[in-house]
């Protein structure tokens, strides 16, 4: 199967009542773990990189790697740029082949905010994209940079824009983090439900990992229709990597601990397309 649009599988979702799991992959054994667990599930899987990740494969091979695999997978699998906040990248990554795009300009002033998503909206709609996009701040760290203290999404705001740039989804900012949570997580969860009664897209939560399961099902009965998760996928990596380099300090093979990390991370895409509920939905 090809790549398909975020767009129609978070409709679908949105409608039916579950959330399209969204995995960020930093290598080859991640984007294997990630589509393996989502073919085993019978789920639609988002597969994302951010730019950084982009860059660190080129973003030709990306697109190469992932789409071969994605063509060899029986579910229906998109890929997706996360958090850009250039139009040069996003456009280039639109060229590239990626089946969806999250332009990132929620540290803008809402006005620079508002063009130029409506502009990378408008730039991509003849290719068939699905643009993302972000309205108050998440806190946490990005891949590349400290993101900006958190600061909650205004549900009137968020109706505004969603109308205004045309995106096909939408992220508010209701308390989550990107990284680790270093404290109780707080979301508010009102605030969810209003932004899911005013504005009409399929919602975005960022920031899944280490938010508590009950937490996240939450989120999903009230509207939102795609889960991000990457700093666990990392974590489940690296641990693997390490424990087998630690139980056998004469390994050499590549194959052999990044083999472990692959099992790692498909086991925890596993879980969480359990979470999300999208298992048996391709």
């Amino acid at each position: 199967m090809s790549f398909v649009s975020t767009g129609e599988m978070t409709r679908k979702a949105r409608r039916e009542g579950y959330a399209v799991p969204a995995f960020n992959a930093e290598n080859l054994e991640m984007a294997q773990a990630i589509i393996q667990a989502a073919s085993r599930e019978g789920s639609p899987v988002i597969l994302q990189t951010t730019l950084p990740t982009a860059r660190y494969w080129g973003m030709d091979e990306a697109v190469a790697v992932t789409a071969s695999l994605a063509q060899e997978a029986p579910v229906p699998v998109a890929l997706h740029l996360d958090h850009s906040n250039s139009f040069d990248e996003v456009m280039r990554a639109a060229r590239a082949g990626y089946t969806s795009l999250m332009f990132d300009g929620s540290a803008m002033p809402y006005e620079e905010n508002l063009r130029l998503t409506g502009r990378v909206v408008e730039a991509v709609r003849p290719m068939g994209l699905t643009v993302e996009a972000e309205l108050g701040r998440v806190g946490g760290k990005e891949d590349s940079a400290a993101a900006p203290k958190a600061a909650l999404t205004d549900p009137e705001e968020a109706r505004a824009f969603a109308e205004e740039t045309g995106v096909g989804l939408f992220a508010p900012a209701i308390g989550t983090a990107h990284g680790f949570y270093k404290g109780e997580p707080r979301l508010d969860f009102a605030l969810l439900g209003e932004i899911r009664r005013l504005v009409s897209v399929p919602l975005v939560l960022h920031g899944g990992s280490g938010l508590p399961d009950g937490m996240i099902r939450r989120a999903i009965g009230l509207g939102i229709a795609k889960v991000n998760f990457a700093t666990e996928l990392r974590a489940a990596m690296t641990a693997a990597v390490w424990e087998t380099m630690e139980g056998d300090r004469e390994v050499i093979d590549p194959k052999k601990y990044l083999g472990r990390g692959r099992e790692a991370v498909e086991r925890l895409c596993v879980e969480k397309i359990r979470l999300c509920g999208s298992n048996g939905r391709a």
